[in-house]
Formats: C-alpha cells, sequence, structure tokens
C-alpha cells in the first residue's frame, strides 16, 4: 500500500517533477504521468546509491553551507503550494534566512562533474522552486563523492519560468483528462557563473595561432579604428552618401555612417 507521503506527492508537481517535465527523456515523463494519476506506485529509489548518498549527505551540506558563509538556512523540508496554482508545490530543503534564496543540496559524482552541468541538470527545479516561492535567487549547494564543496548562484529567469508553468500546467491537464503527454523541448538557460578560475592555454594550438593573428593585426586594427571615427567626422551633416579614394560611406535613416569598399571607375562616373 503506497504511504500517505507517496499518495500526498501525487496531488502536486514538485519540483523534482519539473526536471522530467522540462527534460528530454519521454519514457520518465510517461511513467511521471502514470505514477500522478495512481495507475502505478511511485518508483522505489531506496536502491539506487547516489540518491541515497544525496539523502544521508543533506544535512552535511546545510551545515557546510551555513559554516563556510555565515549564514543560516531555515524552512527545512517544507512544503509550500503555489498561491494561485494549488496543484504546483514545492518541498524545500530549505530557504537562506538572511536572504530569501530557496537552498537546494546535491550530492554529485566527481567525474561526471562541473558547474555548468550541475546548473542545467537542475534548473528546472530551481525556476520551479523560485517560482513557487516567489524568490529571486537560488542557492545550489553541492557536495562531490571528490570531497569537495560547490556553491553556486542562480537567479530567477521570467522567460524560463513562463515557458515552465505552461509545460506544467499541459502536464497536469493531461494528468486530469488522461491524455498522454507530450515533450515539451525547452532549453535551459544558461547560468550566469562567477569568473573565478585562471587557466593556461600555452598547450592550445589554436589558441596560439589566434594569439600571433591578433598580435600581428592589432596595430592595422587600432589604425582602421581610429581613420573609421576621423572619416565619419569630414561627412557633413545633410550628406546622404560620400565617395572618394576607394572608399563610400553611407548615411542610415538613424544618422549611423557606415563604409564599404568602392569601385573607384564607377565611382568617379557617378560623380561626374
Amino acid at each position: 500500500m503506497a504511504s500517505s507521503e507517496t499518495n500526498g506527492r501525487r496531488a502536486f508537481v514538485g519540483g523534482s517533477d519539473a526536471r522530467t517535465i522540462m527534460g528530454s527523456m519521454e519514457d520518465k515523463l510517461i511513467r511521471l504521468w502514470r505514477e500522478k494519476r495512481g495507475e502505478i506506485p511511485t518508483e522505489d529509489l531506496s536502491g539506487n546509491l547516489v540518491v541515497q548518498l544525496g539523502t544521508v549527505t543533506e544535512d552535511l551540506n546545510r551545515r557546510w553551507f551555513e559554516r563556510n558563509t555565515g549564514q543560516s538556512v531555515k524552512d527545512v523540508q517544507q512544503r509550500i503550494h503555489h498561491p494561485v496554482h494549488k496543484w504546483m508545490a514545492a518541498t524545500l530543503d530549505g530557504r537562506v534566512d538572511q536572504t530569501g534564496a530557496v537552498f537546494e543540496a546535491k550530492f554529485m559524482l566527481p567525474w561526471i562533474f562541473s558547474e555548468e552541468m550541475a546548473a542545467e541538470k537542475h534548473m528546472a527545479q530551481l525556476q520551479h522552486n523560485m517560482w513557487v516561492t516567489n524568490a529571486r535567487s537560488a542557492i545550489l549547494s553541492i557536495i562531490t563523492g571528490g570531497g569537495k564543496w560547490v556553491e553556486m548562484t542562480i537567479h530567477a529567469d521570467p522567460l524560463y519560468q513562463h515557458l515552465l508553468l505552461t509545460a506544467e500546467k499541459k502536464f497536469w491537464r493531461c494528468v486530469q483528462n488522461g491524455e498522454p503527454p507530450r515533450l515539451f523541448g525547452v532549453e535551459p538557460p544558461r547560468p550566469r557563473l562567477e569568473a573565478v578560475r585562471v587557466i593556461d592555454m600555452s598547450a592550445s594550438n589554436s589558441w596560439a595561432e589566434l594569439a600571433s593573428i591578433y598580435q600581428r593585426t592589432r596595430t592595422a586594427h587600432q589604425e582602421h579604428e581610429g581613420a573609421k571615427s576621423d572619416l565619419k567626422k569630414l561627412v557633413p551633416e545633410d550628406t546622404k552618401e560620400a565617395v572618394g579614394h576607394g572608399i563610400r560611406a553611407k548615411r542610415s535613416k538613424s544618422g549611423a555612417i557606415s563604409f564599404e569598399l568602392a569601385d573607384l571607375e564607377a565611382a568617379n562616373a557617378q560623380i561626374q
């Protein structure tokens, strides 16, 4: 017999469901739909070691975040329903007391970890939880199996949240009317990651080739930009087009001046 917690989760779309709804795996989407309709039991993850590691390290993750940031996390495991869409809910790992940011604790394997991949993987869940709680940001706190802790700030994305809400509405309508759902197909937004690394590109052949071109053409580029700026000053304000010595200057309706190479013979004939 299903537990009351399992039955409760069938009554709403949560953050972990958002990842499946916005994902690219149709079999998982259909399974979630059948779970919400009560046709099959909720997937048993007690034998999934990575999931269980995430569960048992959640308290450590939260305490490590508090210790390293000086901030505190409240509302641990609190379930919040959206004030308007009651079928949307979020069971929070917590909220940062000082900022109101959604707190999400995750465990990831070290050999598949990158900040970009982690943000993309959990973006739907984070944006869902921010939408439900009306939060403007979320903290993704990650402990890896390699003994590394990473803290990332993800900001609310109104456009993605609009698409997320549209997809979840369609999914919930399918749960209610029995029509199988379809993949929504939306790319998650690229997170704004803080630039903190200094790397050596000496081993990159492409970098070496492009660096050589940059150094060789830098002076010419500066002269080119300087000449273009001075040429613009020479074009009278009432002039639509100026031609001479192999170049043509054109003024757009907005007043911006652009340059192109001109055919000398054609230009002389036009002026005469």
